[in-house]
């Protein structure tokens, strides 16, 4: 079974289950994914899924981020009971260490010196480890690697 049918089967039991916070996160998330394949007239596949999973998931961050900073401790609720749905559409993430290490050997092969190739490895880093892995803390990992 797709990734995308497993999220519309989610919908059909949230549904049944008058679940109505769960639904409406899953609903945003199949709105998501029918918009990209209009919009590209393209069926997507699973690794498409999961890169519109993960940029939702950090939209509901930073939006959990605002809000709590704005004091709006009702709507950051909100965004993280609808994070926690989004997140169990995403494989099992990569810790610091994997990525780390993964960054290294990437770093390694294209020969990048310092902080100039940051652009290049960021890169090659990518197709890699998306979905598999924050972006955010494999940026600060080729920071890192190309630092020393």
């Amino acid at each position: 079974m797709s990734l995308k049918d497993r999220i519309t089967e989610d919908m059909k039991t949230a549904m049944r289950a008058k679940d109505a916070p769960r639904l409406l996160a899953i609903r945003g998330l199949l709105a998501a994914c029918k918009q990209k394949e209009v919009d590209e007239r393209i069926s997507l596949d699973d690794n498409a899924v999961i890169a519109i999973v993960d940029k939702l998931v950090k939209q509901r961050k930073d939006s959990i981020a605002q809000f709590t900073a704005g004091g709006r401790s009702d709507l950051a609720d909100k965004e993280k009971a609808e994070l926690a749905v989004l997140e169990a559409y995403l494989p099992q993430r990569l810790d610091e260490q994997a990525i780390a290490a993964e960054v290294a050997a990437v770093v390694a092969e294209l020969g990048a010196t310092g902080p100039s190739d940051m652009g290049k490895v960021m890169a090659a880093v990518k197709p890699r480890l998306a979905g598999k892995a924050d972006m955010g803390l494999v940026s600060v990992a080729v920071k890192q690697a190309l630092k020393g």
